[in-house]
Parts: C-alpha cells; structure tokens; sequence
C-alpha cells in the first residue's frame, strides 16, 4: 500500500449495493491508499426485490434494516469507515422503479425537495471537504427515479457547497465504455454454460453505458477484484455473484452481467488531469 495523504473522495448513491456494484473497486484502491473514502447512501432500498427465498418475507423497513446490515458488511470488505444515509436512517424512502405506486409516496425519495436533500448533502462536504465527487449521470444511469434524485441532489449539493464555500475541484459520473461492455458480455457468453444463470442481460442494460469518447477515466481495481466481488456478495438480498476465475453476477431478474474490475468514469466538473486519467485525483495536489 502506498499512501497519498489528504485525498478525500465522496461518493453519492440511490440504496444499499449500488455503491459496490458501480465503485466497489474504485472504493477498495482509494481506502487502501489511505484516502478518506466517504459514501452517501440516499435511501435503504426498502423496496427492492428479495432474491434468498428464505429471506423475501422481509418487505418495507424491515427490508431496510436488513439491508443497512448489508451495507455495513460491503464497508467492510471495501475497507471503508464513513459510510452514512443521506439526512439519518429511514429519512427518504425508497420510490421503487419508474411508473410504480410507491413513486407517488410523500416519503419516497423521488418526491423529495431537491434543494432540501441538498442540504443534508452540503452538511457532510462542508464536514468532509471532498476534493472529488462520483455520482450518476442525469438519467440516473438507467432511469430509477431514486438514482435520478440522487444525481440532481449530488450536483445541486456541489453548487450549494461552493456558494458555503468549499468547491469541490472535481466531479464524475458513472460510465461503462460501449466497447468494453461488448467484450465483457462476448466472454459471458461464452461462459454462459457454467454459469447458474439461464441468460445474459444485454449491453444496453448495464448503467452508464456510453461511446467510449466520453469517458475519461479509468481506474484499474485487479489488485481489489475479491474486495469487490465480497462486498457486491454482502448484499445477498439483491446480488448473487458467481463463483470462478471470471466474476458475474445476477440481479433478481436473473439475467447474468459481468462484473467490471476496471471501474470508468466521465469528468463533468474540474480539469482533466490527463488525456485519459487513471487517477481520479490527477491534476489535484495533495489537498485542496
């Protein structure tokens, strides 16, 4: 391990699992090298769908609860120790996916004053000072209205934050290079037999995908796969990870994804360190 002092990363997600499934790599190298690694997780999930049959008697704030144990086991294969709910447990609901009931609910996520999460978001900045923050981009990666909330309170969190006075120097979305989706998906095929899922899902389904001249940077997490892996595996509610030399894994929907060792992000705020960075914090000094 190599430690760079003083890096502060923050990052800014919809429910438990998400954090691990998009950064989980990205999360494990930076904790390792020391950074102060924070992550704000905007609702507990309460609605998701259970994939353990033994566990889907678990609905509402139960599932919640459950999931914040999840959520706490990931940190701990990540190695991260800052990990909190954006304005305490239980203040914003999960919406559930776009169009149902549950989007309507007062209490959802989706039905929040964005300027008022903002600032519970903002309190953390200013008590953290992040040089660097990663969330989604404007659709929220795939269209969850709790991961499209969570991209407009992150960005309206930045600019409430520089108004307090801390600018954060850089900000990142989410992203997964088409052509790397392509050939992820080409080598699950052909491991599709040893897999316990019967199909794969298609590249269009993976979040964040784009034309791989947006993307800007890359960080390499082979030295962090089996952190990764561990921490998608905490989340046993929602993620069933497969087990081999090259890691899938399965929503409940069944259908099989790679997992990406090398996590992919697009620079939306602040300078580009480099014509393809490998370091979020390139073009920063030690602080900021």
């Amino acid at each position: 391990m190599t430690e760079v002092p003083d890096r502060r990363l923050l990052l800014v997600h919809a429910h438990p699992d998400d954090e691990s499934i998009n950064n989980g790599v990205t999360m494990a190298r930076y904790a390792d090298q020391g950074a102060h690694v924070v992550l704000v997780t905007c609702t507990l999930g309460e609605g998701g769908e259970v994939i353990p049959p033994e566990l889907r008697h678990l609905t509402g704030p139960a599932l919640g609860e459950y999931r914040l144990g999840e959520l706490t086991a990931a940190m701990r294969e990540l190695g991260v120790a800052d990990f909190r709910l954006l304005g305490g447990p239980g203040r914003y609901r999960d919406s559930g996916m776009m169009g149902l009931p549950e989007n309507d609910a007062p209490d959802c996520f989706w039905q929040a004053d964005v300027d008022e999460a903002a600032r519970h978001l903002v309190e953390v900045i200013l008590e953290t000072r992040p040089q660097v923050l990663v969330t989604y981009d404007d659709n929220g990666g795939y269209g969850h209205p709790d991961h499209i909330q969570a991209h407009r309170v992150a960005m309206r969190a930045v600019e409430l934050a520089a108004e307090a006075g801390h600018r954060i120097p850089k900000v990142y979305w989410n992203r997964v290079p088409r052509a790397v989706a392509e050939a992820a998906f080409a080598r699950l095929q052909d491991d599709l037999p040893g897999l316990p899922f019967d199909k794969s899902a298609a590249v269009d389904d993976v979040p964040g995908v784009v034309d791989d001249r947006q993307v800007t940077t890359e960080i390499d997490g082979t030295a962090y796969t089996a952190a990764k892996t561990a921490a998608m595996a905490a989340h046993a509610t929602q993620i069933e990870v497969a087990p081999g030399t090259v890691p899938y894994f399965a929503l409940s929907n069944e259908l099989a994804q790679p997992v990406f060792i090398t996590e992919y992000y697009e620079l939306v705020g602040g300078e580009q360190g480099a014509p393809r960075e490998t370091d979020l914090f390139a073009g920063l000094g030690e602080a900021s």
